[in-house]
């Protein structure tokens, strides 16, 4: 049997009468390893994945040139039934989003049996065997509970476990993980590669890693193909490429690591915000007159103090409690505990007495193309809080969307443009645009990274610290990155399960953690030794 098992050659893609959007792409799979295609958003990364089994939309996407072997045969001039023959039995697929992947009308012991029944005639109680047996392999607690239910009831992590469920089904020779840990956090981000290095080395199987995320790709991968705009620009094993890259693409993507420290803070200091012993508590309610038996504790009993000028980084894994301590924090959720603002008690006060504050707290959320409306310009958007805070002079509104428009560096021009023009990258300047007009005291930044490239991470991180440094800004930055939260915080504080575990100075936290759970953190990251 060949060492090889798939072989790339030469290989173009196209769709419609466009230029083609992969050129010339040659490599070779091997069996049993780990392949890392590299690249920012746009370089043909998911478009030479997708080929491989010819998933592309078959009225659009064309090959004028190429090969795809698989164990010599070349799947481009394979039948439409040979291929469904390969699709999920030999060459399995985990896609980027679980939760748009997942079929949310059926539960999934039925997602999971599908392929079975499809592949191997397997159905009835001895499908449902196999569903568990899966869900068991992946490390999915209550597996047997966890077949009835539907993708909405499971976490990012369960879900993620699913799909690779799903796609190690029929012990198939090749598993394709397009982004397979995005958005996840770090220590879920772990368990997920370390159990696919775990289930590649039983079944010998051949992994294709689709990532930006080139911290994984040092740890995981064998070989790295690094792509630049539709081309391979360097393909090396993956210690030679971290130590000695050839291309200049490649050394921009190993410098756009998040680097750095936060500047100094200005002094003399001032406390802008602070809370004590503040709880979000939900009641959990059982029974036919629906009584109150318990609480879920959102936060629970969290103390912080934010300098003016200052960072203040949170971190830990999804659920434990970070964006409703931000909501707390800025009264858009109800919560028992003192708040301070400048100085001033915020709990107590009523709608309209926060109103007025609004303006000196503003808030950049996670996903800048879901939180900017579609129908609006550049310009509306930018200018909505002015009109909210009773600013109506049409002159100094437009002037001051041009103004800040140029603070986040962008051309304004493009105020007369829509949402969906914009890069990723674009799109949350101008979520920060949004944010900054009203000149703030207070910006709250719930994962403003996480969904960006390294590159356009780094400049987003330099945006706002220069920001930062200009108008003596407050951040609160919400993240499961810890590297970005490193660059760009001056304070750390730990969330788990609610509960602030470890707090202090970030540097200090990152060389000499004492709390288990912030070396877990750390360790995941692979920012520390196990």
């Amino acid at each position: 049997m060949s060492e090889t098992l798939f072989n790339i050659d030469r290989l173009s893609v196209a769709f419609g009468d466009a230029a083609p959007v992969v050129r010339e792409v040659s490599f070779e799979l091997k069996r049993g390893e780990t392949l890392a295609l590299v690249g920012e958003s746009g370089s043909g990364k998911s478009v030479t994945a997708l080929s491989l089994l010819r998933l592309l939309p078959t009225h659009l996407a064309r090959y004028p040139s190429g090969r795809i072997l698989y164990n010599g045969e070349d799947l481009l001039q394979a039948p439409e039934k040979r291929l469904r023959e390969i699709r999920g039995n030999r060459v399995g697929m985990i896609f980027q989003e679980p939760m748009t992947s997942l079929n949310p009308l059926h539960r999934i012991e039925r997602q999971i049996t599908e392929t079975l029944r499809l592949h191997r005639g397997i159905n009835g109680r001895a499908a449902r065997a196999r569903a568990l047996e899966l869900l068991e392999l992946v490390g999915i607690q209550d597996a047997a509970q966890r077949l009835d239910q539907y993708p909405h009831e499971l976490s990012g992590g369960q879900r993620q476990r699913v799909m690779i469920a799903m796609a190690l089904a029929n012990e198939p020779e090749l598993l394709i993980a397009d982004e397979p840990t995005t958005a996840l956090d770090v220590t879920i981000q772990q368990q997920i590669l370390e159990l696919l290095g775990e289930l590649q080395r039983k079944l010998n199987m051949s992994v294709l890693l689709i990532t930006h995320d080139l911290n994984i790709v040092r740890r995981y991968a064998q070989r790295v193909c690094v792509m630049y705009n539709g081309e391979i620009v360097e393909a090396q094993r993956c210690e030679q490429l971290f130590a000695a890259p050839r291309h200049p693409y490649t050394r921009k993507l190993l410098d756009a690591e998040p680097s750095g420290r936060p500047l100094p803070v200005p002094q003399p200091t001032e406390t802008l915000l602070s809370s004590d012993h503040l709880k979000v508590w939900f009641p959990i309610r059982r029974g036919f007159f629906k009584r109150t038996v318990d609480h879920f504790r959102a936060v629970d009993g969290v103390s912080l103090t934010l300098a003016r000028g200052e960072t203040l980084g949170v971190v830990g894994e999804s659920g434990s409690g970070k964006t409703t301590l931000a909501m707390a924090l800025l009264r858009l959720a109800g919560s028992q505990g003192a708040i301070h603002f400048k100085g001033e008690p915020i709990h107590g006060l009523r709608q309209s007495g926060i109103t007025p504050l609004r303006k000196q707290m503003q808030i950049v959320f996670q996903d800048p193309f879901g939180s900017l409306s579609p129908r609006m310009s550049i310009a509306e958007i930018v200018a909505e809080g002015l009109g909210v805070h009773g600013v109506t002079d049409a002159d100094e509104i437009e002037r001051r969307v041009i103004e800040v428009l140029q603070d986040v560096g962008l051309d304004p021009e493009v105020r007369h443009r829509y949402p969906h023009e914009f890069s990723g990258g674009q799109r949350q300047r101008i979520a920060i645009a949004r944010a900054l007009i009203l000149k703030p005291d207070l910006i709250v930044l719930d994962e403003p990274t996480s969904a960006l490239d390294r590159t356009v991470q780094k400049q987003i991180i330099e945006l706002l610290r220069e920001l930062q440094a200009r108008y003596r800004l407050s951040y609160l930055f919400i993240s499961h990155d810890l590297a970005v939260v490193r660059a760009l915080s001056h304070q750390l504080l730990v969330m788990h399960h609610g509960k602030v575990v470890e707090s202090g100075p970030t540097e200090a936290l990152f060389e000499a953690p004492n709390h288990p759970y912030t070396k877990q953190l750390l360790v995941a990251a692979g920012l520390a030794s196990a």
